[in-house]
């Protein structure tokens, strides 16, 4: 893959993303996913116990649809186009990418990131058999990339389940407003919160940005 910045042009070789999702995931999938259909739904089910008011939810909006709209195809890609899209919502920066060019210090960020991939600091080939925790760890090393960054690639690459991403201000909106909170939570005040949705707290902040009503990252 080369991505050209207007300073630099760098290749990086990595592999591609495998797609280990069940078809309900992004509303789309082969028949050969269908055969493990069960499994994901068990889990949904088993989600849906937790809580009476993410059961509600559940049966409101359907099974999650957290598939990325992405146009990468390998890991690279996909971080950088998070790297991207930071702070901005998907349809916004779409247009501010097309229209007006990379910003400089998100330049340097993609810069830092194709260099940590290339001198082996990040290892994107190998990433996927960290833990979550491990995987922020790892990616933060990146100038530019925080938690944020790393868990949207958590989710929408990688398609871990037990994310909670506390620093978005869509999911604690949606908390306050599926819970009948009068104010809406602060990053720490939500991070408990969401211990009695795990295994599935990724689950739990999709249903937030539903309820929230705002675009959901990418």
């Amino acid at each position: 893959m080369t991505r050209t910045s207007g300073l630099a042009s760098v290749r990086v070789g990595v592999e591609p993303v495998v797609d280990h999702r069940p078809p309900w995931w992004s509303g789309t999938g082969s028949a050969a996913f269908g055969a493990i259909l069960q499994g994901p739904m068990d889990a949904l089910n088993a989600f849906t116990a937790l809580d009476p008011v993410m059961a509600r939810l559940v049966a409101a909006y359907g099974p999650p649809a957290l598939g990325s709209r992405r146009t990468g195809t390998s890991r690279f890609e996909q971080l950088a186009e998070a790297i991207s899209y930071q702070q901005l919502a998907g349809k916004a920066a779409e247009a501010i990418l097309r229209g007006a060019g990379m910003s400089g210090a998100k330049t340097a960020s993609l810069l830092d990131l194709a260099a940590k991939v290339d001198d082996g600091t990040v290892r994107l080939d190998r990433i996927g058999r960290l833990s979550d925790d491990d995987i922020v760890r790892h990616l933060i090393a990146v100038r530019g990339i925080g938690p944020w960054t790393a868990e949207m690639f958590l989710i929408f690459t990688l398609h871990r389940l037990d994310v909670w991403p506390v620093g978005d201000y869509g999911v604690r909106v949606g908390y306050a407003k599926a819970y009948g909170l009068p104010e809406v939570p602060t990053s720490r005040e939500l991070a408990p919160l969401g211990e009695r949705f795990r295994p599935y707290r990724t689950y739990a902040a999709w249903y937030c940005w539903r309820v929230a009503g705002t675009e959901q990252p990418t």
